[in-house]
């Protein structure tokens, strides 16, 4: 998946081997309560309003001794920390024992500098599975994507991953949550992220996304849309 050489294994604790039956509760995420779409797209126009969004839903998970896997951009790695601490998570005991991992982009989505849609699909199922294998009750990711934004390798792939995700996340109850501060995407690119998502939150509020367009129907457009390119560079 990507180098975790300098983690301990995960030791599960007793409250998070409790059995996955336990992941029927109600899972609350802003204003609402998720159901069977848990793919949500989250946007803010800053640090403030995003955690208090956010610092709810990961210290529930915590509080029931779920998994959380959270991917944040290199450069606000300590400010994410210090926002969970300040927050009142035990940022270290949660470390300890496996409940709590933080990565940053260039160990998740642009390892060896580019991103690999099909590896990234391969990982991100691998998070959810290692959480069942660790005896977690459910898992909590939660991503932030502005590096999308970019010209990174591999970027114009990033669309159809997150609209293949669509197929992996609904064999699990977990919720995968792809962060976007407003302030730092092009248009273009948060309209598609829109479309590729079942569930959104924006100005605070969630909802299911009336804007959302099945995966196939997606990746058939994404193809026409690159077809003249194709066409025009051979």
């Amino acid at each position: 998946m990507f180098n975790q050489e300098s983690k301990n294994p995960m030791h599960p604790t007793q409250e998070n081997t409790k059995s996955r039956e336990e992941d029927n509760q109600p899972m609350r995420f802003a204003n609402a309560t998720l159901g069977k779409h848990r793919h949500v797209c989250a946007f803010f126009h800053g640090a403030e309003e995003e955690y208090r969004v956010l610092l709810p839903f990961v210290k529930e998970g915590l509080a029931r001794g779920e998994k959380a896997f959270h991917i944040v951009d290199p450069k606000l790695r300590d400010e994410h920390l210090q926002r969970l601490s300040s927050g009142g998570v035990d940022v270290a005991s949660v470390e300890k024992n496996g409940q709590f991992e933080l990565h940053h982009w260039h160990e998740v989505y642009l390892r060896d500098g580019h991103f690999d849609r099909d590896r990234m699909l391969a990982c991100m199922q691998d998070v959810l599975e290692q959480s069942q294998r660790d005896g977690f009750p459910l898992a909590r990711v939660m991503g932030h994507a502005e590096w999308a934004s970019g010209d990174w390798p591999g970027v114009d792939d990033f669309l159809e991953y997150e609209c293949r995700l669509n197929d992996i996340i609904p064999q699990y109850k977990d919720a995968v949550i792809c962060l976007y501060n407003l302030t730092k995407c092009g248009g273009n690119l948060i309209i598609d992220v829109i479309r590729t998502h079942p569930m959104i939150l924006i100005g605070g509020i969630v909802q299911e996304n009336p804007f959302f367009v099945p995966p196939d129907e997606f990746l058939r457009e994404l193809r026409e849309r690159r077809s003249p390119r194709t066409k025009a560079t051979a």
